[in-house]
């Protein structure tokens, strides 16, 4: 073993960034194609937080002490299986925050007031041909907004709703929201699913949570209400969603995330003239990125250099994972 742990880091790091990482471990940079040959001496993995950590991997690399996601998502890896084999796993939270809850404010604009089929009005010469508008758009102010998810990031957007006048719900796993939201509503998810205007998604991808809103809970939904995603793709059933949006179930989708990512050629959201897709640009700010390199480093270094982490999704292992192997 190597006077400095090794580690593979799989995502582009500045100079000034490695250099600190160089302080700390050997570290071996490549693309996530390459992860799995350089795995068999590696004590850590810097990775992007959607590249797939199989057990075949982890197989290949007996000394592994801590995967550092860049992202807050951890649903990459099989927790109970990390947990066996006393891997820490860190994320990314907290300093996206504002970045998501930023996105999804634009996100309920988009819906609101036309603003993506009124910019193509004018960039495709529809405006200069004397071609109608648009449909014209609606007020935010009275509409209420239902989150599904009430942590840190859908704290964030209903603070931030706030300014445009929206009324919240919320459905999480605990009915009080705690001092600075009681003018937020908890509600069953059956009840503001009938109720919303908006539906904005700010929940973990867990089991519990995979294709949550689906076919029944699309039904519930308002025929004007729009759906929001900016969490992760598959909370939602996308092929319930695509026939809801066809059939005007409902009147639309915002969504930053997809079951599929990039969406293939020909899948048929791609087409659908209400639905709204980003490329997953939640965090997609200069300074949000530039955090959450940071913290990912921070993460890493600390495990490899026996101290715990910032941030650790299963701290119960560290005790195990900060000791070499």
């Amino acid at each position: 073993m190597s006077a400095l742990p090794v580690a593979v880091v799989a995502i582009p790091i500045p100079a000034e960034v490695a250099a600190r990482l160089d302080a700390v471990c050997s570290a071996h940079y490549v693309t996530p194609g390459e992860v799995a040959h350089h795995l068999a001496k590696a004590e850590g993995l810097l990775c992007p937080a959607p590249f797939p950590v199989t057990n075949q991997l982890l197989d290949a690399a007996p000394h592994l002490r801590v995967v550092s996601n860049f992202g807050v998502g951890f649903n990459n890896v099989d927790l109970a299986e990390m947990e066996r084999r006393n891997i820490a796993v860190c994320n990314t939270p907290g300093v996206l925050t504002g970045a998501v809850a930023d996105l999804t404010i634009g996100m309920l604009l988009m819906a609101s007031r036309q603003l993506v089929r009124s910019a193509a009005y004018v960039s495709g010469g529809a405006w200069s041909s004397g071609q109608p508008a648009p449909p014209l758009g609606f007020d935010l102010a009275g509409k209420l907004l239902g989150l599904v998810g009430f942590g840190r990031i859908g704290r964030a957007v209903a603070e931030r709703a706030r300014a445009f006048g929206l009324r919240i719900a919320y459905h999480d796993t605990f009915e009080s929201a705690g001092p600075g939201f009681e003018d937020c509503t908890w509600l069953p998810l059956g009840g503001l699913l009938q109720a919303a205007d908006f539906v904005s998604l700010h929940t973990n991808l867990t089991p519990e949570t995979h294709h949550l809103i689906g076919n029944d809970e699309l039904a519930l939904m308002r025929p004007g209400a729009w759906l929001l995603n900016t969490s992760r793709g598959p909370v939602i059933d996308q092929a319930a969603l695509v026939e809801a949006l066809k059939n005007g179930q409902i009147a639309g989708a915002v969504l930053d995330v997809l079951e599929t990512e990039p969406p293939p050629p020909g899948d048929p959201i791609l087409s659908l003239p209400n639905a709204i897709l980003l490329p997953h640009i939640g965090s997609a700010t200069v300074e949000t990125r530039a955090a959450m390199l940071d913290l990912a480093v921070r993460n890493l270094a600390a495990v490899l250099s026996g101290q715990p982490p910032p941030e650790c999704v299963n701290p119960g292992v560290l005790s195990h994972a900060l000791q070499r192997r």
